[in-house]
């Protein structure tokens, strides 16, 4: 008799759970945050005026909110979408999330990586100071040392690196 009263609670837990998951998948447009749909990223109401941007942006025919913000391979592009997805629907829940709304560094780093994706034979140059066949045998300082001409993006540096999105933060979406 006692087994069978947990049981019932246990299978009625789970039914809830499930359906209250459901619900949820269902009103928060979750099936939406599987595709690449530059839609899906305005569901949320804060980032409605991030898409109204992008529409109007010189990347809106070339590339959408997951090719800046997701990284390329299937594996890290879906496991950055539930792990973006999970954090946001948290803070958005909770109401903890900064206003406007800030990139996370981890964030920040796939977009970087992604700008040097699409723009590759312009960000290398300009990360190596040189356009030839030497430019991978040396970093920038070293051709600044050599007496290589000063450069637009010499000293823009975040960490180690030249910084994509220090300076053209605002390419995608302008929005301040």
């Amino acid at each position: 008799m006692q087994g069978t009263r947990i049981a019932i609670v246990v299978v009625v837990l789970i039914g809830l759970a499930f359906g209250i998951g459901a619900y949820t998948f269902i009103y928060a447009k979750g099936a939406s945050y599987l595709t690449t749909d530059p839609a899906a990223c305005a569901n949320c109401h804060v980032m409605q005026e991030h898409f109204d941007a992008w529409q109007k942006s010189s990347h809106r025919n070339v590339a959408t909110c997951s090719d800046c913000h997701m990284p390329h391979d299937l594996v890290g592009k879906y496991t950055e979408k539930a792990t973006n997805g999970f954090l946001h629907s948290l803070a958005f829940t909770t109401g903890r999330f900064p206003d406007p709304i800030q990139i996370r560094p981890v964030n920040r780093a796939v977009t970087e990586a992604q700008c040097r994706h699409c723009h590759a034979t312009i960000t290398e140059a300009i990360e190596w100071g040189t356009v030839g066949a030497d430019r991978h045998e040396a970093g920038p300082a070293a051709h600044r040392a050599a007496g290589a001409r000063p450069q637009v993006h010499d000293g823009i540096i975040e960490g180690d690196r030249l910084s994509c999105i220090r300076c053209h933060t605002y390419v995608g979406h302008w929005v301040r």
